[in-house]
């Protein structure tokens, strides 16, 4: 089964039956050894006794805290926090079940930090959406102990899959933004630098408002760039001469700032960045532009962007609740913007050459390779969640998963890339199964962004040679195909692997005999952990 879930009332309207089991109300008696994921999902009683409601709350605790200790270390555990649907204070000063709730959600927080399986659901991001007398039914209470009312069943299911997405670290890369009437009240070529509205009273403000709260997203790796109908000179002015403008240039990864029309200049930017259009939000002011990408990009998000500049706040907000909310952030998001403008110089230094192999020994890459741990799983199993072009099997995974295979035996490996340019940080990984004295490449990926320099190829046949030297005989490796990759269906072919089976459907099986060490370029600098 898929769910195992630890509940205290009726709650199978909220999750289904499909592939999922329940324990019995408060009961944490059995644990589902066969689930590959867990839930604690405990509602707040509805009892008058305020006494007996909050000595109940308390024990909750301790029973989350002995479930955790039963479950794999390799398999992810969701706890929501408890909310008070039904609040009852008789005297004002009586807050003894309003410190209980709080005791108890401050130890599923002290839980998540000991058990890195555990995740965390504030359940208040779903009831604050209601009020109070639409979040239970009372009939359906009596009838069938819902504490929840069942009417609000599909809202929740729709709530919780974006929960799940977070958690799997799946989001929007990118946020393409124009100008005029969506960064800045007014127009630049109009205006003025001293005339378009940004800081100091309404609209200004609330145009203030949202250029700071996109420049902390930015800081958690999404991808910011700028498509404009503008004079590129005009704007490279007002970047560095208005003080109130908070999006200069720094925080731009790259930018169309010109006359064509905006679909085309958002492709140029996917290809200069090398990420999929499905990646991109599009905002802008002006509905004929929108509907122009909805038309001819149908893959790129185009949020309605609000009427008046006093509801900026509130669509900031939705935004990042809608498409780039993730459940935590690695130290490769936060440098996401540095990172695609290396890239960017990378591109003007290949101009200056002629011969490909003086290009890349100019560069002076560094490629890291270091096993998987406590501190890179994160990282890896984000990659398997949101790398498609380069990926050969596009098996997505956990680090509850990752854990899991490791205590197996399993080796797990991640490059790190670095060049003249800066660090690209943690790009790429391969996941290796044992089978006696052979290995299968379960999945294998690399980063978009440090393709096209052949590290793909570094990395591999470094791979090859390490398990060469441990006394490795083979080496079993599968091509899946999906309609993102493609470009990479030949690649162990190039390698020297031989076909041992095919598929209808186009998937390949390949085994590499690891009788001999293979050559490695001398230009990239490897360094083994």
């Amino acid at each position: 089964m898929q769910y195992f879930i630890f509940r205290n009332n009726t709650v199978e309207p909220y999750f289904g039956t499909e592939d999922t089991g329940y324990s019995g109300y408060d009961d944490i008696s059995f644990v589902a050894q066969e689930a590959s994921s867990y839930i604690w999902f405990y509602q707040l009683p509805y009892k008058y006794d305020q006494t007996a409601l909050a000595a109940e709350i308390e024990g909750y605790a301790g029973k989350l805290r002995l479930v955790c200790q039963q479950i794999p270390s390799h398999k992810s555990f969701i706890v929501f926090t408890l909310e008070d649907l039904y609040p009852i204070r008789y005297t004002d000063s009586d807050i003894r079940v309003v410190d209980a709730i709080k005791k108890f959600n401050t130890e599923c927080r002290q839980l998540a930090a000991e058990y890195g399986n555990v995740k965390i659901i504030d359940f208040s991001g779903f009831t604050t959406r209601y009020p109070l007398e639409q979040l239970i039914d009372w009939k359906f209470y009596f009838i069938s102990q819902m504490g929840l009312n069942p009417r609000l069943s599909g809202d929740f299911k729709a709530w919780f899959s974006k929960k799940q997405e977070s958690m799997e670290l799946k989001r929007k890369k990118c946020l393409v933004l124009d100008l005029d009437n969506t960064l800045w009240g007014g127009i630049l070529g109009e205006d003025g630098i001293e005339g378009i509205k940004i800081g100091g009273d309404y609209p200004g403000k609330a145009f203030l408002y949202f250029q700071q709260g996109l420049a902390e997203l930015s800081k958690t790796g999404v991808i910011l760039t700028i498509c404009s109908k503008n004079n590129e000179k005009d704007v490279l002015e007002a970047w560095e001469k208005n003080p109130f403008i908070i999006l200069k240039q720094e925080y731009i990864s790259a930018y169309r700032i010109n006359w064509h029309n905006k679909a085309d200049n958002i492709k140029a930017l996917a290809q200069e960045l090398n990420i999929g259009l499905d990646s991109f939000v599009f905002i802008d002011d002006n509905p004929t532009e929108r509907e122009l990408v909805k038309q001819l990009l149908p893959m790129v998000e185009v949020p309605d962007f609000p009427s008046q500049p006093y509801k900026l706040p509130v669509f900031f907000q939705t935004l990042v609740n809608t498409y780039f909310r993730v459940y935590a952030i690695t130290d490769e998001d936060k440098n996401k913007t540095l990172q695609y403008k290396a890239n960017a110089s990378r591109v003007k230094e290949q101009q200056k050459f002629t011969d490909f192999s003086d290009y890349l020994r100019s560069l002076e890459i560094s490629i890291k390779i270091e096993q998987a741990n406590e501190f890179n799983l994160s990282r890896i199993a984000q990659m398997t969640q949101k790398t498609n072009q380069f990926n050969l099997t596009t098996r997505r995974y956990t680090d509850s998963d990752l854990q899991g295979f490791l205590q197996s035996g399993w080796k797990i490996y991640c490059i790190s890339v670095g060049d003249k340019f800066g660090d690209s940080g943690i790009t790429g990984a391969i996941l290796l199964k044992p089978e006696e004295e052979t290995y299968e490449v379960d999945s294998l990926l690399l980063s978009c962004r440090i393709l096209g320099k052949g590290i793909e190829t570094a990395f591999i046949r470094t791979i090859i040679n390490m398990l060469h030297r441990e006394g490795a005989k083979q080496l079993i490796a599968s091509y899946i195909p999906t309609k993102k990759n493609l470009q990479v269906a030949d690649f162990y072919d190039k390698e020297g692997f031989r076909t041992i089976g095919e598929g209808a459907d186009g998937e390949r099986t390949y085994v590499l005999d690891l009788d001999k060490e293979i050559g490695i370029a001398d230009y990239y600098m490897i360094t083994i952990q």
